[in-house]
């Protein structure tokens, strides 16, 4: 099951809607986020808590992903879910 939806994001005083998928497999799930194209992937540690992985780190741009918004997106997801 893969489900479209957008995360919306306040960063450094403006407003941002990243697109995201959610993919399940078997017990858990992961986000897909399209971050100004680069792929980041949310996944739930053991402690229920989102860790973000760079999905292409080789990526042109990934090297200069900005942690803060990274860390912005990740309280969102966790904000709903917990």
């Amino acid at each position: 099951m893969e489900d479209g939806f957008e995360i919306p994001v306040t960063w450094k005083g403006k407003e941002y809607l990243f697109p995201a998928q959610l993919q399940s497999f078997g017990y858990t799930h992961r986000i897909l986020v399209d971050v100004n194209g680069i792929k980041v992937q949310l996944e739930p540690d053991e402690e229920r808590n989102y860790r973000a992985l760079i999905v292409d780190p080789e990526q042109p741009g990934a090297s200069a992903m900005d942690a803060g918004l990274i860390g912005a997106i990740v309280e969102v997801i966790e904000s709903v879910v917990k």
